[in-house]
């Protein structure tokens, strides 16, 4: 039996560089760059899918990524200094977008005949709901609360939570890989091949197949994506594996200016709403949600502790000053910590936050420099889904790895993680199912009460965090406690409950002499 036990560990072993640890300069510097270019799926996918929509041209399109992305450099470095502190990168988030599509659909706005005059109103709209929404956030953040909400969790509770923020984004996986299944799957494939079976290949002693598996597998398989294009394979295809599969169909490297710097109100004054602020509030609760799981996991292959409230609570803070800064430069949509480069942390076995920091001034760089920036997010998105397939898978695993501090052989245990996670996958499929329909399951004369309610039960892992939560607070509390994992837990709820604590989350310059943790 003692062959076949491995302990619960609190920190992870197998990885080579932790938080407060940093690679060679040359090494860090090729690591940032690398986290820059994965972050580019979502921060073009998202503009691409909404700028349309709104009205707005190819230029538009370019002048919103580079905002975007402008905005989330500084964001992924607020956070970096002063937030949780974990190597996280912020960046656009699909929380947002059913809120989004409701003010799109707003009559007034779609009265507008012209289209670019419709365009900047709509984004004029959804600057001043995230305004107001960024407030919540705020507040929540700040004032602790989000904090306090915390000591409900347990590791039986963030198990599904965590596992399903990665689970959850399974439709941005294969179901977009298969839409040019010639470029993704090689993809996939050298991704897993590179990374795993070649891992132990050194040059200069790096183990470059594992430190840069994304550089070297995205380069590869866009040259082949270039000479599919160039040789006239996609001639006569449909439009959907066009856009798929092409890298000159985004227009995007035409459109772009070479040199854009993107600034607070550029747009124009923000318009306000009360529905539409209400309407955002949701994918407000949903980013926090979603952002608290991707923290723990963050921690997790970081080789540091789970965040204590405090940090938590400063962490949301932040990122609600983040949101004020979506709504003030305009970028098109919300922000939240990426899944995709927390997975690429235990891909890499890099938990350094120094790249994490670095990274973000890459993504302030070439956000100026439009036909650079506008180059690198020319990439297939089939090519970054093939990615999603390992890291939102890995980082759905690192959320199940909490379950070792549980007792597992309880029938408790057992009901309120298989429910979770079953209705954190079903209950979401079932009002995305209607959303294509007619803008979801919840279709009242009421909008903002359609996107709100649409919202908060189309997110995978607020729905298994209201689930999870409720029923192991509320089913045999008392003489559960062991069994939920609440001795290994409860010294991370306090920043002084563990010594180590101090060493990861203490804030730089010695503002914590200022900002002592409560």
């Amino acid at each position: 039996m003692a062959d076949i036990t491995h302990l619960p560990m609190e920190q992870l072993q197998d990885l080579e560089y932790c938080i407060d640890s940093n690679p060679p300069w040359a090494e860090t510097i090729i690591l940032a760059f690398q986290n820059y270019i994965l972050m580019l799926g979502t921060s073009v996918m998202i503009p691409s899918l909404l700028v349309p929509l709104m009205g707005g041209t190819d230029g538009d399109k370019v002048r919103v990524i580079q905002t975007l992305l402008f905005v989330a450099g500084i964001n992924t470095l607020l956070q970096a200094l002063f937030g949780t502190r974990l190597p996280a990168v912020v960046g656009g988030s699909y929380a947002y977008v059913i809120p989004i599509l409701y003010i799109i659909d707003d009559s007034s706005l779609r009265r507008i005949s012209e289209p670019h005059e419709r365009f900047i109103a709509t984004m004029r709209a959804i600057q001043g709901s995230l305004i107001i929404s960024s407030t919540i956030q705020i507040i929540l953040g700040y004032s602790q609360i989000w904090g306090l909400f915390s000591r409900f969790f347990s590791p039986l509770g963030m198990a599904p939570v965590v596992g399903l923020v990665g689970l959850g984004l399974f439709q941005r996986g294969f179901p977009a890989l298969g839409n040019c299944i010639e470029i993704g799957l090689p993809m996939l494939l050298l991704v897993i091949g590179l990374s795993q079976y070649l891992k132990h290949i050194r040059l200069r002693d790096v183990p470059v197949f594992e430190r840069f598996p994304v550089l070297i597998c995205v380069s590869i398989i866009w040259i082949y994506s270039v000479i599919l294009t160039a040789s006239g394979a996609y001639r006569g295809k449909p439009g959907k594996t066009q856009v798929s599969c092409r890298t000159d169909k985004a227009n995007l490297i035409s459109a772009a200016p070479w040199f854009k710097f993107p600034y607070p109100f550029q747009w124009g004054a923000p318009t306000f709403a009360a529905g539409h602020s209400f309407a955002m509030m949701s994918a407000v609760l949903v980013s926090m949600i979603e952002s608290t799981g991707a923290y723990k996991a963050a921690s997790r292959l970081a080789i540091a502790t789970p965040p204590p409230a405090y940090v938590l609570s400063r962490g949301i803070g932040w990122q609600g000053i983040g949101l004020l800064l979506d709504g003030l430069f305009g970028t098109g949509t919300g922000s939240t910590v990426l899944v995709e480069n927390v997975g690429l942390l235990g891909l890499t076995r890099v938990g350094s936050r120094r790249v994490v920091q670095i990274s973000a001034g890459f993504m302030i760089f070439f956000s100026t420099l439009g036909k650079f920036g506008a180059l690198f997010a020319s990439i297939p998105f089939p090519i970054f889904a093939a990615l999603y397939c390992v890291l939102f898978g890995l980082v759905a695993s690192v959320g199940l790895s909490f379950l070792q501090f549980t007792n597992m052989n309880s029938m408790r245990n057992l009901f309120i993680t298989g429910l979770s996670l079953f209705l954190g996958i079903s209950v979401p499929q079932f009002f995305n199912e209607y959303l294509t329909l007619r803008r979801g399951l919840v279709y009242t004369n009421a909008g903002w009460f359609n996107a709100f309610l649409n919202t908060i039960f189309s997110s995978p892992a607020t729905v298994s965090l209201i689930v999870a939560v409720f029923l192991d607070n509320t089913i045999e509390v008392e003489k559960s406690k062991k069994d939920r994992g609440m001795p290994w837990w409860v010294k991370f709820r306090t920043f002084r409950g563990d010594n180590r604590n101090e060493e990861f989350y203490t804030l730089p310059f010695n503002l914590n002499r200022f900002f002592p943790p409560t």
